[in-house]
């Protein structure tokens, strides 16, 4: 039998997996480093928590994470044309021993059984309407391009700078970031858009990582972006995680089969709410690993993480998964 990391590997490189990659099995997330500590994140029901960044956000309980708050009072960038005015990055600079707990957290991590993996969210473009209020930053795209560049830069210097220090310190096997770039049926953005404003920082940031020893790099994005997946290769993304149904993942492993693998093929909103069965878990996902097949496709939730907003779902995933291995690896 396989180890999780060694069935991980034979999935996205058109190998032999002896089972199907069951969501994020293979994968020991790392959160907390000196960097990341100085932004807390909001537990289910708190509000009004303040990041290192400024951003306030709030986590309404039966939500499936937490949001920016954004009224007048909370938008930190009030005039995208003075954004340097509003945004300073958060410190990146750690001694030495502020990193300490975060190495001893790592070296915990069997890499032999599981990539050790580092969690990075929001990425450049969520930081970006974060920062800004969604409508406002589409905007700006269109009405000051100019400075939409200049802070996207701002902010991918701001990765880079921390990929640096976790590549020293913590030397990651896998990076998971988070980043939106649509809705449910259309991105964000236009495709050229995305290419002019977003590409060419991805490509830098996640070069970086690929540079300095790290193998997989995991993007999440629950939504559709199906027009969006050549540059997704491009940029050096391995895996898609939360690819929703919308968007038609057998036809995009057909047309893009062995150059990216997809994560995901069942909608949270299908399977995670209170009134879920175990029935309806196991037809979502005997649906998704009929239609995706072996290959490139890891059966999951469309969730960022590993884990579930109503308690139980997560694990019966996990069964069903298992259930159909036993019955499609044969």
């Amino acid at each position: 039998m396989l180890t999780k990391r060694q069935n991980l590997m034979e999935t996205i490189t058109g190998g032999k997996p002896d089972r199907f990659v069951n969501q994020y099995e293979p994968f020991a997330i790392m959160y907390g480093t000196p960097v990341t500590m100085q932004s807390p994140m909001p537990m289910p029901g708190q509000h009004n928590v303040v990041d290192a960044w400024g951003v306030t956000r709030s986590w309404p309980e039966g939500t499936p994470g937490a949001f920016p708050v954004h009224d007048e009072q909370h938008i930190v960038v009030k005039d995208i044309a003075r954004w340097r005015d509003y945004v300073k990055a958060p410190k990146v600079d750690f001694p030495a021993s502020a990193w300490e707990p975060a190495i001893a957290e790592m070296e915990k991590i069997d890499r032999k059984e599981q990539f050790a993996t580092l969690f990075y969210a929001p990425g450049i473009f969520e930081q970006s309407h974060y920062l800004m209020e969604i409508s406002r930053c589409l905007l700006a795209f269109y009405e000051e391009p100019e400075a939409m560049l200049e802070l996207i830069e701002y902010l991918t210097d701001f990765e880079i700078r921390y990929a640096e220090q976790v590549c020293k310190y913590l030397k990651p096997d896998a990076l998971f970031q988070h980043d939106d770039w649509g809705t449910q049926i259309s991105t964000f953005i236009s495709p050229d858009m995305f290419e002019e404003f977003l590409l060419p920082s991805y490509k830098k940031l996640y070069g970086y990582f690929k540079d300095n020893g790290v193998q997989i790099i995991m993007h999440h994005s629950d939504s559709y972006a199906a027009t969006l997946v050549p540059f997704m290769i491009d940029m050096g993304i391995d895996i898609w995680q939360g690819v929703m149904k919308g968007n038609n993942i057998p036809e995009l492993l057909k047309k893009y089969y062995g150059q990216i693998t997809f994560m995901g093929g069942i909608n949270s909103a299908d399977v995670d709410f209170p009134g879920w069965t175990q029935e309806i878990v196991a037809n979502e996902v005997k649906r998704a690993c009929e239609e995706c097949g072996k290959l490139y496709f890891i059966p999951s939730a469309s969730q960022g993480l590993p884990m579930s907003n109503y308690p139980g779902v997560y694990d019966a995933l996990t069964k069903e998964i298992d259930n159909v291995s036993k019955i499609m690896f044969k």
